[in-house]
């Protein structure tokens, strides 16, 4: 278990990542019980590195090198306020280090991030029975009253 917020760094993901992510990436889809694919997993690894892809990735690193968190992100227009906003899309941390400051981390270099490229906004959704990670996204964030709804393309209503 990792207990010392000073033993972590937060970093961009590196090629040579993908083995320790796609432990984290699959604990992250199977909290939310998702099937994902080993395919879509390789996909969602090949934008983290394209530059021409929206999306980016950081992980967290125990001094040891082992990777204990992940956070996937990207840049969003928010036209009514005329401004960008970032976008967190996932964000997990190993259960054997949560509590130890690894998300606190992950989103205070989000927070830089935002801050560094003039986001209006750094926001992100999460379920609703996902009580641990609400009370921590309490402290660093304001909830909003927005509802999300999901509208699936083509024909039809669902």
């Amino acid at each position: 278990m990792t207990s010392d917020p000073a033993a972590v760094r937060v970093r961009p993901v590196r090629d040579e990542d993908f083995d320790q992510w796609r432990v984290l990436y699959r604990g992250y889809a199977d909290f939310y019980r998702v099937e994902q694919t080993e395919e879509a997993a390789r996909l969602v690894w090949s934008w983290l590195h394209d530059p021409a892809h929206e999306v980016e990735g950081l992980v967290a690193e125990h001094a040891g090198g082992r990777l204990v968190g992940l956070a996937h992100f990207r840049a969003f227009a928010r036209p009514l306020s005329a401004t960008v906003g970032g976008w967190l899309d996932d964000l997990f941390v190993d259960p054997e280090s949560r509590g130890t400051g690894t998300a606190d981390l992950l989103l205070a270099a989000l927070r830089g991030i935002g801050a560094e490229r003039g986001w209006s906004v750094v926001r992100w959704i999460t379920a609703d029975d996902n009580h641990r990670a609400r009370a921590k996204y309490d402290q660093v964030a304001t909830r909003t009253m927005w509802v999300t709804y999901d509208m699936a393309p083509g024909s039809g209503v669902r």
